[in-house]
């Protein structure tokens, strides 16, 4: 068997679906009664079936925590989202999110929605909070541009991650605060935050934690499911840094050649060896080191977060094509 069709293979497993559709999925419009399809900013025809669905892959709405002292199964280099609000700090392992690519959570006292889409290594964090209410978040089973597509359960409108857009729907072009995140190792965030909280699998039989169903994945020629351009001169699978604007972004290699560039407007990235990537091997703590990258910027006097996003260069290419990819 193919390295692809592996990939396929154990999406197809992971989510216990079956066949994938090539279009969007006309049949599927019953389980939306409360979508407004004429209501978008975006073709349906870019939107297609994963292959799970509603909530197929199922986020967590009621989110379990331990003190980082009781953490016991974490490997000093497994990739965590880090999130610190108002002086609390919680770590959101990829080995859980890889399984629920959602988490709707509370940080400091601000409602949060915690994704990761494996498709396109896109970790990002947002604030919940629209127009004086809360939303809540989960899978619509759909992908655009590889990248999941997300919606709030109190309007059903969708929502593309990558983004943190609304693109169908009743919220149709309202966006999501971007919330500074890191996406570190374990040994970083314990290191930073020792008093911190970690997400825990409310049922720990429920998936293999630990396990990455996308085996191989980073490495592979093709991305799943994205028939779209992909750069030049860079692997569509190589990871690339950008920053909220994403006016342009930097491949991972450059990073790591250099340990650290500065912007015009006083941006330090830095990167260090010693994070696993998650979609690598088929045990998480085995997968090849991609390193541990930070953005700050001072602020006030002081060294203040910055968003920033590691995802696959095809990815921020589909969704920023007129946006430059420096590669040295």
């Amino acid at each position: 068997m193919t390295r692809t069709r592996q990939v396929i293979a154990a999406l197809v497993l992971a989510v216990a679906a079956g066949g994938v559709a090539l279009a969007f999925p006309e049949h599927r419009r019953a389980e939306w009664p409360g979508t407004d399809f004429s209501n978008a900013s975006v073709s349906l025809d870019e939107i297609m079936s994963g292959g799970p669905p509603k909530d197929g892959i199922p986020p967590i709405d009621d989110p379990g925590f331990v003190p980082v002292a009781q953490v016991t199964d974490l490997t000093d280099t497994e990739p965590v989202i880090g999130v610190v609000i108002d002086g609390v700090a919680k770590a959101y392992p990829l080995r859980i999110l890889i399984w629920h690519e959602i988490v709707n959570d509370s940080v400091g006292g601000v409602p949060v929605t915690v994704t990761f889409c494996p498709l396109c290594n896109a970790a990002m964090v947002f604030d919940r909070r629209v127009d004086g209410r809360v939303l809540d978040f989960g899978t619509t089973g759909m992908l655009r541009n590889s990248d999941l597509v997300m919606y709030d359960r109190q309007t059903e409108s969708w929502w593309q991650q990558f983004l943190g857009a609304a693109i169908v729907g009743e919220l149709n072009g309202t966006v999501l605060k971007i919330l500074p995140s890191r996406l570190e190792s374990w040994a970083r965030f314990r290191a930073r935050a020792p008093d911190g909280l970690v997400l825990v699998p409310n049922d720990p039989g429920l998936r293999a934690y630990g396990r990455n169903p996308y085996g191989g994945y980073d490495s592979s020629a093709r991305p799943f499911l994205y028939g779209g351009e992909t750069p030049a001169g860079i692997a569509p699978l190589a990871r690339v840094v950008s920053l909220a604007d994403r006016a342009q972004a930097w491949s991972l290699d450059l990073l790591r050649a250099r340990r650290e560039i500065t912007l015009a407007d006083g941006t330090v990235m830095t990167w260090e060896p010693g994070q696993n990537s998650a979609l690598g091997d088929a045990w998480i703590p085995s997968g090849e080191d991609v390193g541990n990258i930070l953005v700050r910027r001072k602020a006030g006097g002081a060294w203040e977060d910055v968003p920033y996003f590691i995802d696959f260069a095809f990815a921020f290419h589909a969704f920023h094509p007129d946006s430059a990819i420096h590669l040295d």
